[in-house]
């Protein structure tokens, strides 16, 4: 049973108006505050998920994060008191998720792109100022109106900055999306802001090429590509991008923290100048054909031990020989 609510039912003093979109845990309903007439989106757990204490702790926290952010880049949390059911009130944002866009276009014009981009970039700056990394940055969790205005949306997995780290153990509900988590997300280690640069790289390669820079067989696969090849190079899925952008979404998806963009207003600058943009040779542009797997890697480590005793004992006879 998913939950009892109803386009006509009301919760307290809000109106249920229409279901906008159903999740695997949640389900998010367009309203009305009964009160004031102002629209707003309500956001109700599944009855099965609100038993799960790691998911309540989670939804809690993505109340209180949206309670505590205020920017026009940012959904925001209202304080809703209790309305008789675990639900987040939020305010309601106009638009489409990105997620829609890219599905109804494929690619997007490199103007579009960036300016959503930007918009990011903004809130990002924001919520990292305020000691909070999202985690779970994708197109699903971006509402761009009819100007490319964004709202980032959805914290249900954000962490102030000096959180734990994230762990495969809880890959379904800590660790993020795979096609857009960064390469130390994978390796457990804690994700900070430059993880969330990674993820909008990831999006803005999206964009612009309606592919993703990473693909395999299954969620591990992706994740274990970022780790040991490098993407299909921008121009390669559209010559249109320029170099420039190219080495833009480079410095964002670069595999170590400490080469990316440092902030989001630093990437943001990059999009707003890409003239000044020093283009670079890369060995990700010579060598992106070359594919590694996880299997392959195993075998060469195993390999190399095998080696060591017969290392060895040649070093021995060779000694031994020259005495």
């Amino acid at each position: 049973m998913i939950n009892s609510v109803e386009p006509g039912d009301q919760l307290d003093h809000y109106r249920i108006d229409a279901l906008v979109m159903r999740t695997s845990m949640t389900t998010i309903y367009r309203g009305t505050d009964l009160r004031t007439g102002r629209a707003v989106a309500i956001k109700i757990p599944h009855f099965e998920m609100e038993c799960d204490p790691e998911f309540f702790s989670r939804f809690q926290r993505e109340a209180e994060i949206g309670r505590k952010l205020d920017h026009p880049r940012v959904a925001k949390a209202l304080s809703n008191g209790d309305v008789g059911r675990v639900c987040i009130v939020m305010e309601w944002a106009e638009g489409k998720i990105l997620r829609q866009i890219l599905a109804e276009q494929g690619r997007l014009p490199a103007e579009r792109a960036t300016r959503i981009a930007l918009g990011i970039c903004e809130a990002l700056e924001y919520i990292h100022k305020q000691g909070i990394v999202h985690r779970d940055l994708k197109p699903e969790n971006v509402m761009v109106d009819a100007e490319d205005n964004i709202k980032l949306i959805d914290f249900g997995i954000a962490a102030s900055a000096g959180a734990r780290r994230l762990t495969f153990s809880k890959f379904s509900s800590t660790l993020g999306t795979p096609d857009y988590i960064s390469p130390e997300q994978v390796k457990g280690k804690r994700g900070d802001a430059r993880s969330d640069i990674y993820a909008l790289g990831v999006i803005l390669y999206e964009m612009l090429t309606g592919k993703m820079p990473f693909d395999g067989p299954s969620p591990f696969a992706i994740m274990n590509s970022r780790l040991l090849n490098h993407p299909i190079p921008p121009r390669e899925a559209n010559p249109e991008i320029s170099p420039e952008m190219q080495e833009i979404i480079y410095r964002a998806l670069e595999r170590e923290p400490a080469q990316r963009y440092l902030s989001a207003s630093e990437f943001a600058e990059d999009l707003k100048h890409p003239e000044k943009v020093a283009v670079a040779e890369r060995v990700e542009q010579r060598d992106w054909k070359l594919r590694r797997s996880p299997g392959r890697r195993r075998f060469f480590f195993y390999a190399m031990i095998a080696l060591i005793p017969v290392t060895i004992f040649a070093l021995l006879i060779f000694l031994a020989r020259h005495k």
